[in-house]
């Protein structure tokens, strides 16, 4: 049987984009290594400059040329203000004066030409110091530029451009890629959560008609008990599905920036939560306590008591069979609201605990399958924290149990 012929391999991607016009002279194209060549050998030649002119005039000025000389010669006899020559000397002793005195005033205008020289050279030094410290920061101006708008993007604002203007070099290049990067991020993650979305809002429908069917054949008392036994574990999995449903979409919606924000209170949210909790608890016989100050932050209320109503949901639930608390607290710290709930459990191993934020994640539990929920109670915790700018640590509690602290700015 003869083999298939090879499938016909797609043409090599352009190096070059045919929407863009090309430069007639590409070598010619205004680097950011020209650039620099350009500035830092214009600087070196105009310092050298400045430098041998500075010379120039201080060798000049210590030669004192057309000055007078040192010593005159009045009636026969030497005389000098600055040189020592002997009252009657010979024609070898007054050689050999005016040869030293010529020598200690070349050696003292050499002297002087050095420190003046040092001292231009100090000079020149701290100018070009601060002149290459301003060109440098106006060459790098455009990186802190790409900087400040990756820290934005770090803090899920996907809708951040950078769109750098100026000459076509790689900074511009390097800036223009990261927007096209920015700009397929963001249309690959409005694209994840629209979808998530829709189908949530698309579950909601059948989970809603199961769940009133199942309620209309639970309410008629001629039904087997086999039948109502049925129907009640059929609606408990229902009400799971429905809860992971609402954990799915509310996780989608949070993972964006809260647009609308108004002032809302930690300490109201939480005790919400805990009233919300208080009869689960005290089935348990878990206590919930903890001193609530007032911490006003700026979000959205229903999200923030998502945080507080997960957090001690999980706290009630994950605790120790008996004598078990929970401690919830609410502070300000360092110009940040702080919601602590710490509790009593199971020892919770530290190489676990990033675990515990990722999506259907549980102690010792990767998938779905216990009754204590749908394993996104900390995901969308972690979600509407970033979505308010804040964030979420986790420690293990010594004897057993965690401590959960959401910090948010205030």
């Amino acid at each position: 049987m003869a083999a298939a012929p090879a499938p016909p391999q797609a043409p090599p991607k352009p190096t070059w984009d045919p929407r863009k016009p090309q430069a007639p002279f590409p070598w010619l194209r205004p680097t950011i290594r020209i650039r620099l060549t350009l500035l830092y050998g214009g600087m070196f030649l105009i310092a050298g400059i400045l430098l041998l002119s500075i010379i120039y005039l201080f060798a000049a000025s210590a030669l004192n040329v057309g000055s007078e000389l040192p010593f005159k010669i009045i009636s026969g006899q030497v005389a000098s203000d600055t040189c020592n020559f002997p009252p009657e000397p010979t024609a070898t002793e007054l050689n050999h004066a005016m040869y030293e005195c010529v020598n200690e005033q070349r050696q003292h205008a050499l002297d002087n030409l050095l420190s003046r020289s040092l001292l231009a050279l100090l000079g020149l030094a701290v100018i070009a110091f601060a002149f290459g410290y301003a060109m440098a920061g106006r060459v790098l101006a455009p990186l802190g530029r790409i900087l400040r708008t990756a820290r934005s993007v770090a803090g899920s604002d996907l809708s951040r451009r950078i769109e750098l203007d100026g000459p076509d070099d790689e900074l511009k290049e390097l800036a223009d890629t990261f927007d096209d990067m920015l700009e397929r991020l963001q249309r690959a993650f409005t694209a994840q959560q629209r979808f998530v979305g829709n189908a949530s809002h698309e579950l909601r429908t059948p989970l809603a008609i199961n769940r009133t069917l199942l309620e209309v054949h639970l309410s008629d008392p001629n039904a087997p008990v086999e039948l109502q036994q049925l129907g009640k574990t059929l609606l408990a999995t229902n009400e799971r599905s429905e809860q992971l449903v609402e954990g799915l979409l509310l996780l989608a919606r949070s993972d964006n920036q809260i647009v609308e924000r108004k002032p809302v209170d930690l300490a109201e949210v939480a005790g919400q939560a805990i009233d919300q909790v208080h009869g689960e608890a005290a089935a348990k016989g878990v206590e919930i306590r903890g001193k609530r100050e007032s911490s006003v932050v700026q979000g959205n209320g229903v999200l923030l008591e998502r945080i507080a109503l997960n957090l001690v949901q999980n706290a009630v639930r994950y605790n120790v069979p008996a004598d078990g608390w929970v401690e919830v607290t609410t502070e300000v710290q360092h110009g940040q609201a702080v919601l602590v709930v710490s509790n009593t459990g199971p020892v919770v191993p530290a190489y676990e605990i990033d675990n515990l934020f990722e999506p259907f994640r549980r102690l010792r539990t990767e998938r779905t399958g216990s009754d204590k929920g749908v394993g996104l109670g900390l995901s969308i915790v972690r979600s509407v924290a970033r979505a308010h700018g804040g964030h979420i640590t986790a420690q293990p509690r010594e004897g057993g149990g965690l401590v959960m602290r959401v910090m948010l700015p205030v």
